[in-house]
């Protein structure tokens, strides 16, 4: 097995972990976070707040290196266009989110529990992910 993979594995598995530990996993508590009329939980915000200020610090590093550990160079996204697609895209997963209490990675972090609610999201995620293919092939280039 190659180092990349190794790290990937570990990196995924940390993640997962940090998931459930924080409820991220239980759509229960997600849409606690996201009723903000009602019985509000706010403790999904310190969750958000701690995974931004990690984030920071991996890119405020990174634009230290040159190349990656692992790679021949970083792989960051250039557009910066904000249009329909992406738009519509959002509100989609806002509204997927809001809905399921569910978003992918907890999702199949959920899946690995066994959660039937998490096997129904996975399954619907997986289906629009395939309509969403099949309609990107039919556009004209």
């Amino acid at each position: 097995m190659h180092r990349s993979h190794i790290t990937a594995f570990a990196a995924g598995l940390i993640f997962g972990l940090g998931l459930l530990l924080a409820g991220m996993a239980n759509p229960a508590k997600v849409l606690a976070f996201l009723d903000i009329t009602g019985n509000w939980d706010p403790s999904l915000a310190l969750v958000m707040g701690g995974a931004i200020a990690v984030s920071a610090i991996g890119f405020y590093l990174t634009r230290q290196r040159s190349a990656p550990l692992f790679g021949d160079s970083f792989q960051v996204p250039t557009n910066r266009k904000l249009d329909k697609r992406l738009v519509l895209g959002a509100l989609g997963f806002g509204v997927g989110w809001g809905l399921a209490g569910f978003c992918p990675g907890p999702a199949l972090v959920a899946l690995g529990t066994g959660s039937l609610k998490a096997v129904v999201f996975v399954a619907a995620m997986l289906s629009g992910m395939v309509i969403f293919e099949m309609l990107e092939r039919k556009k004209p280039d």
